[in-house]
């Protein structure tokens, strides 16, 4: 199963391990060089080109963690992920 995240961009939902607010999360130094770093390093996606709101970081099998920048809220993305409105392959 799949979280659709914006545009056209879904996420198997196993991959997720966490969605996070960007207002309340980007205060803290660890997550701004945490994101930094997975910038230089090209694991940052962005999903449109709208104001971001929340990221959702995500990783599979062995590869490093990867981390959608997206336009909605994490309180979006998780309704969406408890509601059911993850789409089967």
């Amino acid at each position: 199963m799949y979280l659709h995240l914006g545009q056209s961009v879904m996420v198997p939902e196993a991959a997720v391990i966490g969605v996070f607010d960007l207002d309340n999360t980007t205060w803290s130094f660890r997550t701004r060089r945490f994101l930094e770093q997975a910038e230089l390093e090209g694991r940052v996606i962005a999903v449109g080109d709208d104001l971001p709101r929340s990221f959702v970081l995500t990783r599979e099998g062995d590869n490093p963690p990867v981390i959608y920048i997206t336009q909605l809220a994490s309180a979006t993305l998780q309704k969406r992920a408890e509601s059911g409105a993850i789409f089967d392959n």
